[in-house]
């Protein structure tokens, strides 16, 4: 019997690495929410073709990052007040979980890399550093208690909705950016103080105040 024929697998990467550097100049705050993002002066930037580039931005849509239409330019998207709610409804669910799994399961190092990230944080608090690295050790820090969590499944339904809270975030910082600065160290200690030894209800219940106090604070931005 003949094996199914197959067809040659296609090379992949150049898709990934656009996404993934059109990701970090959203992130880096250079791509504003709305901002137009052209295949043509991408491909130029990243030294690939447009073929990769759409290919990357196709990912990126699928992380709800960017829109796209046909016969409408690729932006990357507007955040609205659906949004918002829909969003941190999900990550106040999520997180709130992730908070309580790790509660149970984290280990010393797990632990000891929370503190890491804290001091991070308050560092650059302390040398006035501007919204994208902070926020970027914000993200960071919930990356650790996901994986502290050990809960594959779990973690997965957290990438689903990363890049969005990246983004919202972003835009809750350029709204208002002192009060994130202002909050952002203590209501992380406070989580990670939880989670060493503290009361799961008081965990469960602080886990989604941080979420719904960012949520709040973008709507209050976005008028």
């Amino acid at each position: 019997m003949n094996a199914t024929p197959l067809r040659p697998a296609a090379r992949r990467g150049l898709a990934d690495e656009a996404a993934d550097r059109v990701r970090e100049a959203i992130f880096g705050g250079h791509f504003p929410p709305g901002s137009p993002l052209r295949e043509v002066d991408l491909a130029a930037s990243l030294g690939i073709s447009r073929g990769s580039v759409r290919e990357g931005l196709a990912l990126l849509e699928r992380e709800g990052l960017v829109r796209s239409g046909w016969h409408r330019p690729t932006t990357v998207v507007e955040v609205t007040a659906t949004d918002v709610e829909e969003v941190y409804t999900v990550r106040a669910a999520l997180d709130r979980l992730a908070a309580l799994t790790a509660r149970a399961k984290a280990a010393p190092g797990d632990l000891a890399d929370l503190d890491g990230l804290l001091t991070a944080m308050a560092d650059e608090v302390g040398a006035g550093a501007d919204g994208p690295r902070l926020l970027a050790l914000d993200i960071a820090f919930h990356d650790r208690i996901y994986a502290a969590a050990g809960n594959r499944r779990l973690t997965e339904a957290w990438q689903a909705v990363r890049s969005q809270v990246f983004l919202f975030q972003l835009q809750r910082i350029t709204l208002g950016h002192e009060h994130y600065q202002s909050r952002v160290v203590a209501e992380h200690r406070e989580l990670a103080a939880l989670l060493r030894d503290g009361d799961p209800g008081e965990l469960a219940r602080v886990a989604e105040d941080h979420v719904d106090s960012a949520r709040r604070s973008l709507l209050t931005g976005l008028g």
